[in-house]
């Protein structure tokens, strides 16, 4: 995972089911700061850590848009799994969305 992933433009951060950071790609320690080894609850407020509870006990998914610094972002978060197919923490994708990005209904039949 770590060879592809390192340079990608978009930070990715990975957790165990404990909330510890086991990984982190070049933009993921631009964007947050070399976190490595702690635990992500201690930088989440109240409500961002029930929702992290959620994700790893219901092993669901969550998505949301963010502004940071002048950029809007889309945020994806989802469960990981150990090779017994048991959660085993999540991981957050942080992608710039472009201004202006356009949106394609592929679910409209139309010759586009």
């Amino acid at each position: 995972m770590k060879d592809w992933a390192e340079k990608l433009n978009c930070a990715i951060t990975v957790c165990d089911a404990e909330g510890k950071v086991i990984y982190m790609n070049d933009k993921s320690v631009e964007t947050n700061g070399n976190v490595l080894g702690k635990n992500i609850m201690g930088c989440h407020n109240e409500r961002s850590r029930s929702i992290i509870d959620r994700l790893l006990s219901e092993s669901s998914s969550n998505a949301y848009t963010i502004t940071k610094k002048g950029q809007k972002k889309l945020i994806y978060q989802t469960p990981w799994y150990d090779e017994d197919g048991k959660t085993a923490g999540l991981v957050e994708f942080s992608i710039v969305i472009p201004d202006g990005m356009p949106h394609y209904d592929r679910d409209k039949a139309s010759m586009q």
